[in-house]
């Protein structure tokens, strides 16, 4: 039986990962009463009592949940921006190769994937790593997700009665590109400088569309899209949680929720030889983040990497 405290689980993150840890005979979650939910001393006893303790908190407060846990013996899987690029901290996309999912089963320290990131980082880091881009690649991304991507307080303006006429529309953010995302986004492949990014928030609650236009012409050797496509096959054969495409999606049109309340992400590569289109879809709630969580949890336990999750 692993105990485990989920620190920061009223929020949509934390509520996600209790739905699919409940009921689970290998599980325990330790409650933590909403009047000392905040304090210090109350959370350090629930990390000594914890195998695992998962941190769905701010940047902030999930750095100094770090060290309030040190020395307290418990494992943690952090869902905040915090630590995914920092030292001795495992990066949670196990898909990507076998010493990250080595790492994250061994790890004492887990950071999960950001939700853009994890679509981004899905599609760039195999193109990096199998040498057909450059590190220096001029790369360029679009994001598409569901409104529950903004936490509790978009969630909140998008179902309010009366809400701004703005949010019928697709907004586009970011717009400094400084968008948090970014560091991992641009260490985690090994890109020699940060992506053009341009995430947009739609009218609907959860699902995500990630695309990375690429020109053939501008990568290493003559490549066209059916060898870009076998170098994704063969990337990520065996996976339960990431599916390569061998058609393209359904229709001519991209639904972002397609995947709704799911924990596993497709990946298509689309367009012509002269224009390609690598594409990721997924639940920014899912495998953008407590179903990531969810799979690391079961890695670092041993159990069935796909145990508690809906594919």
């Amino acid at each position: 039986m692993t105990k485990v405290f989920i620190d920061g689980a009223e929020g949509t993150t934390g509520l996600r990962i209790a739905q699919r840890l409940e009921g689970r005979g290998d599980v325990r979650l330790i409650p933590i009463p909403e009047s000392v939910r905040k304090d210090p001393s109350e959370r350090k006893k629930r990390y000594e009592e914890a195998d695992i303790a998962i941190l769905c908190l701010p940047d902030q407060a999930a750095r100094e949940a770090a060290e309030l846990a040190k020395g307290a013996g418990v494992r943690i899987i952090d869902a905040s921006t915090a630590h995914r690029t920092e030292p001795g901290w495992a990066y949670g996309f196990a898909e990507l190769s076998a010493a990250h999912r080595q790492a994250i089963a061994a790890g004492e320290r887990v950071a999960v994937p950001g939700c853009h990131a994890c679509g981004f980082i899905s599609l760039v880091y195999p193109m990096v790593k199998s040498g057909m881009m450059p590190a220096d690649y001029p790369v360029v991304c679009h994001s598409v997700t569901g409104y529950s991507g903004g936490g509790r307080k978009m969630i909140a303006q998008y179902e309010a009665d009366g809400r701004d006429a703005a949010l019928d529309s697709p907004r586009q953010y970011g717009l400094s590109q400084q968008h948090k995302h970014l560091k991992e986004m641009t260490a985690i492949p090994g890109l020699a400088y940060p992506p053009a990014f341009s995430p947009i928030v739609s009218d609907y609650y959860s699902g995500m569309v990630v695309t990375v236009p690429v020109f053939p012409r501008l990568l290493n050797g003559t490549v066209n899209r059916a060898e870009i496509l076998e170098m994704f096959a063969d990337h990520y054969a065996g996976q339960r949680l990431v599916r390569v495409l061998r058609d393209s999606f359904d229709g001519e049109m991209l639904a972002g929720n397609a995947l709704s309340g799911r924990d596993d992400m497709e990946i298509a590569v689309l367009g012509n030889d002269e224009r390609v289109l690598l594409v990721s879809r997924f639940d920014n709630l899912g495998k953008g983040a407590s179903g990531s969580a969810v799979q690391c949890l079961n890695l670092m336990t041993g159990m069935d990497e796909t145990t508690g999750l809906v594919l």
